[in-house]
């Protein structure tokens, strides 16, 4: 809409309110006591026929039929329709809903029956004008697709465009299903702090800030891990947190600066117990949510049903590359990767390529859903190295439509040898990786008093509701996506 035509727009609705402020009407009114949702009165007909019924919602659409009049109200429920008389509303009340702009936010009480087509309707019988819409909507109200604007006015987005409001309905319904699995298994909910002075449990390049009262730089949280781990070693057996993480990287379909994470941590378990816990959980998340553990995701049917695929690293790239990394030496591996075209940096080791093979050439096509255990140690210092392979540790990721999902260790638990993985970090920091992980000396610390054995799952959030509400962008299943600045006319 260009703007010219946008701004007449504006002023016509401005003069519609000051004719309604004129008839006494302020056209932002107060709280309206609501009865019933739209949906419950298309769902609940046969018990609700001919009984009055209160709706608030928004007016998407009018019809004029002479004396009589049809529209449609829409609340976070649906829509269902409605229909006023002259006889029985009255002229003056019948002009006033006349005035009324599609947008305008109404309450509305009448009878509830069905026409001759066998819609179901709503004889109003008295409405009031809870806020003027002083905005039209898009191209008749059901035109939304220009994806920018959609992101970035989520407000009109969800107006107009119901399938969206349902994704997160279910995104509130996934999380809240989450919550239960894990409380009814003991675990404790915890909150840890956003903003920390070491940005630790993962490599990634963190956003900065600067506090002023403290006089020093924190930093925005990257994981969740370490500070759950401290409580662990506190003496709590399991915690869980649903949170926020901010990494200052670029965006993709499954990526974004920020993103909601799940991470847990159980005493007594190793990375075993945390793949059957993550298959139990979101099976299970799915059989509440959605009603089966079978689900369509971009044209594949995926079964959810536990136990998952397992497989080592090693294992799933000879079987995709032809590769075998069991008996390799570094400058052989270098050589195949030029040979099947995997990019590979300058003083990359041998788990380093390793993790190129996999990442570049498999990882997209596990679809079903897929446990890939035994991570070479280079890119898993946190996670426990296997006593008779120390160059890989016990750590998995879980794959689904072709997406890591879930990131779990057998932590470690030695300080002499987390010492050892930081310094080893903080050398390739020095080197220029920006993304390694700094030394921090309170989580070795802590780590010096004790932590017991322990389990440790990390799941992002987001792409298990992409996959839950057949999704393909990570955008489309975040409120408020981050956005670059808004061009100006």
């Amino acid at each position: 809409m260009e703007k010219q035509e946008l701004n007449s727009f504006i002023q016509q609705r401005l003069e519609n309110l000051k004719w309604l402020q004129e008839k006494g009407i302020p056209g932002f009114g107060e709280k309206f006591l609501r009865t019933h949702w739209a949906q419950q009165v298309q769902d609940d007909f046969n018990e609700l026929e001919g009984k009055e019924v209160s709706l608030s919602g928004r007016l998407l659409s009018k019809r004029e039929h002479g004396k009589a009049m049809f529209g449609d109200i829409s609340d976070q429920s649906g829509s269902v329709q409605l229909y006023l008389r002259v006889n029985s509303i009255g002229e003056e009340k019948f002009e006033i809903f006349q005035s009324l702009d599609i947008g305008d936010l109404i309450g509305i009480t009448g009878e509830v029956f069905k026409t001759r087509r066998g819609e179901v309707t709503i004889n109003v019988s008295c409405f009031e004008i809870q806020a003027k819409s002083l905005r039209p909507l898009p191209e008749k109200w059901h035109g939304l697709k220009d994806v920018e604007l959609r992101y970035r006015q989520r407000y009109l987005d969800l107006i107009v465009n119901p399938e969206v409001r349902e994704i997160f309905m279910r995104r509130s319904r996934i999380i809240a299903s989450i919550r239960r699995f894990l409380d009814s298994r003991e675990f404790l909910e915890v909150e840890t702090p956003i903003l920390q002075p070491i940005p630790g449990g993962g490599n990634a390049r963190p956003f900065v800030t600067h506090h002023k009262t403290l006089g020093r730089d924190l930093y925005l949280r990257i994981a969740l891990e370490l500070y759950l781990k401290k409580l662990i070693v506190g003496g709590f057996d399991r915690v869980y947190e649903i949170g926020r993480n901010f990494r200052n990287e670029g965006f993709s379909y499954k990526h974004s600066p920020e993103f909601t994470m799940l991470e847990l941590y159980q005493v007594n378990t190793d990375y075993q117990d945390m793949m059957e816990l993550t298959e139990n959980m979101i099976s299970s998340v799915s059989q509440e949510v959605l009603g089966s553990q079978k689900i369509d995701y971009q044209g594949e049917e995926i079964d959810l049903t536990p136990p998952w695929k397992r497989m080592t690293m090693v294992e799933v790239v000879k079987e995709f590359t032809g590769v075998d990394f069991e008996n390799i030496d570094l400058e052989t591996a270098r050589e195949k990767a030029e040979e099947k075209g995997v990019r590979i940096k300058t003083g990359f080791s041998l788990g380093e390529i390793l993790n190129e093979f996999f990442e570049q050439k498999v990882e997209d096509n596990l679809i079903q859903p897929t446990f890939i255990m035994d991570y070479p140690v280079e890119v898993s210092p946190l996670a426990k190295k296997i006593p008779d392979n120390p160059d890989f540790t016990y750590r998995f990721e879980g794959f689904i439509g072709g997406m890591e999902m879930a990131n779990a260790f057998t932590e470690l638990n030695d300080p002499i040898d987390q010492r050892e993985r930081f310094e080893k970090q903080v050398a390739q920091r020095e080197a220029g990786d920006e993304e390694a992980h700094m030394m921090d000396e309170d989580f070795i610390r802590a780590l010096e008093y004790g932590m017991p054995p322990t389990g440790g799952l990390g799941i992002g959030i987001d792409r298990i509701i992409m996959v839950l509400t057949n999704t393909r962008n990570i955008r489309e299943v975040i409120l408020f996506p981050p956005m670059r600045p808004e061009e100006k006319e």
